[in-house]
């Protein structure tokens, strides 16, 4: 969850301005609110009130009827659609409210991978009698949520060090992904593309590649359990 919280989302949201206006002047604001945006949180949220800079990946508008906007917009994680809207209006010279919200992604999760509960108990009553192709696609791997992380993968005899609680340093990193910048959330996973745990970067990548020694993730949680992998052993 700690992942997903951070991960960017889509939406689906009906928007309703408060006077008529050509639909024109709508698609034309629209592109005030692609890029680097500074917002201030609603009266009734879960942050503190201060204004904050967020990024909006796309916002596309899918349908104008009468007074009610609907669009899609893709946007970093704890951007407010509800204060989207609001401010969209202000640009428009009225004002406007969310109406309707749908979030159709969060990290690598989508709306075209949606399960009910009745489908889960279906799943699970084929799994048990023998046929686990449904549940599958139901439940995934712990490594499916933290995709969208930096990674970096760990030497087959660091692995235990680190399920033992080890912040870990750099003769420990086999390989890792480029673009990793300090303070960033990343994913440490064995040479087997196994999830090891998550911890916050020290060094950046830049970093890590040039030096032989010292820390370079402090290690936050960790979910496999020790004794999978050897142990270091000392010659």
């Amino acid at each position: 969850m700690e992942a997903l919280l951070k991960a960017g989302k889509e939406y689906v949201c009906i928007m309703h301005i408060h006077k008529k206006l050509p639909q024109s002047q709508i698609y034309k604001s629209s592109k005030d609110f692609i890029g680097k945006i500074t917002q201030l949180p609603p009266l009734k949220s879960a942050v503190k009130r201060q204004l904050r800079e967020r990024e909006v990946y796309y916002l596309e508008i899918l349908e104008i009827k009468d007074q009610d906007v609907l669009f899609i917009i893709g946007c970093q994680a704890g951007t407010y659609i509800r204060r989207i809207c609001d401010d969209w209006g202000k640009v428009l010279g009225t004002n406007a409210h969310m109406k309707q919200l749908i979030r159709t992604k969060a990290g690598p999760f989508n709306d075209k991978e949606w399960y009910s509960l009745y489908e889960l108990k279906d799943a699970y009553e084929l799994y048990k009698q023998g046929n686990d192709k449904e549940i599958k696609k139901i439940i995934k791997p712990t490594e499916f949520a933290i995709q969208h992380l930096p990674k970096i993968y760990i030497t087959d005899s660091a692995v235990d060090s680190i399920c033992h609680g080890a912040n870990l340093s750099i003769p420990g990193i086999s390989k890792l992904e480029s673009k990793i910048e300090k303070n960033n959330l990343v994913a440490l996973l064995t040479l087997k593309n196994e999830l090891i745990g998550l911890g916050s970067a020290i060094l950046t990548s830049e970093e890590i590649m040039k030096n032989e020694k010292g820390l370079a993730v402090k290690i936050n949680k960790v979910f496999m359990n020790p004794g999978i992998y050897p142990k270091f052993k000392k010659e």
